[in-house]
């Protein structure tokens, strides 16, 4: 791992501890003052900055509020901020989906001589503060989050360190002036659907990601405005919200296609997910694609050797990653890119696993 450059949080000068006096807030709000306002040293203030974990909880939560109150920014060093780390923070690390995620992040960090360190929330969304505390320490380039987000007290503090961050793939909606990188998770469901119905499919259902993802909810959204034009009722019935690995795919499935009226065809929000569901058809001795279409989400390499080869909507995984890496190193220099929202395009891609319904 690539250690962290000396710079101005380890460098003392006269009247502060660590050199992180004079400060970026408003009216030139120093350090000092700081620790004199929350009735602290100096060199507590110092730790704070740094993540130190060695301070009081409530000292620290004092220390914030002020850092915050006061608009508070560390100075960038000449170099750029911090060191040669981007941060790559992950709800769940365990799939083919995040390694196209890493790939697209290194063919930008690499070129560019700069070290990625991993990190995984174990599913949830949001980061404990023992992690970020050990960001603060690292003093990163900046942070990449995928399908995580910050709350806006840890918002605050990367914005105070001037630590840049930008979102990928987001659980939700961000706050103004928050980067972020996506694709058209409405326009993919919509072109899934459309192309299920195109071979004469009637009852669609559709298992997507958990239900508090925004991804997850626009690609329902967009299955529902693909029957909607079609002039199909949109039942609830055959919605399953659930995660976007085989074991989701293969659990609802089968509760689909146990039924006595169950769908022909079968829209999974990820690859994994499709392929759950097509080992599910498997043991309930249906064909696919002759007894059930099925269609994926994302394109995965794997899509391309499972038989039936997967129908599947292209999500630009790879692309998606570098272009949000390009744009914190951007931020990171000190510029600020033309766009801070980017979703990019989705396409359909037809393989063997869709079909016309048996009649």
């Amino acid at each position: 791992m690539t250690t962290t450059e000396p710079d101005e949080a380890t460098t003392p000068t006269p009247g502060t501890a660590a050199g992180d006096g004079a400060a970026g807030g408003r009216g030139g709000t120093t350090i000092a003052a700081i620790a004199a306002e929350a009735g602290v040293s100096v060199p507590t203030v110092s730790k704070v900055l740094n993540g130190r974990a060695d301070v009081a909880a409530a000292t620290r939560a004092r220390v914030e509020e002020v850092i915050e109150r006061h608009g508070y920014r560390r100075r960038r060093s000449s170099s750029g901020t911090g060191s040669g780390l981007i941060e790559l923070v992950f709800h769940e690390l365990d799939s083919p989906w995040a390694l196209q995620i890493i790939k697209g992040v290194e063919t930008v960090a690499g070129p560019a001589r700069i070290g990625v360190v991993l990190s995984e929330l174990g599913g949830e969304h949001r980061p404990p503060q023992e992690w970020l505390d050990d960001v603060l320490a690292r003093r990163p380039r900046g942070v990449i989050f995928v399908q995580s987000e910050l709350d806006p007290a840890q918002h605050a503090q990367l914005k105070s360190r001037s630590i840049p961050f930008v979102v990928v793939d987001t659980a939700g909606e961000q706050p103004p002036g928050v980067p972020v990188v996506g694709s058209a998770n409405w326009a993919g469901g919509l072109a899934a659907t459309r192309h299920l119905l195109g071979l004469g499919h009637r009852r669609i259902a559709v298992i997507s990601g958990p239900r508090d993802v925004l991804c997850s909810r626009a690609r329902i959204d967009g299955y529902r405005s693909a029957l909607d034009e079609a002039g199909l009722p949109f039942d609830p019935d055959l919605v399953r919200y659930g995660n976007f690995f085989v074991d989701g795919g293969y659990k609802h499935g089968r509760e689909l296609l146990s039924r006595e009226d169950r769908p022909t065809a079968i829209f999974a929000g990820a690859d994994f997910q499709a392929l759950g569901v097509v080992r599910a058809a498997r043991e309930l001795g249906l064909s696919v694609p002759r007894d059930l279409s099925v269609v994926g989400y994302d394109d995965l390499p794997v899509t391309e050797w499972v038989q039936p080869g997967l129908t599947t909507v292209c999500q630009p995984l790879q692309e998606m990653a570098a272009t949000a890496a390009r744009m914190l190193l951007q931020i990171a220099g000190g510029s600020t890119p033309a766009n801070l929202r980017i979703d990019l395009a989705t396409e359909l891609v037809v393989r063997e696993s869709t079909a016309p319904p048996a009649h």
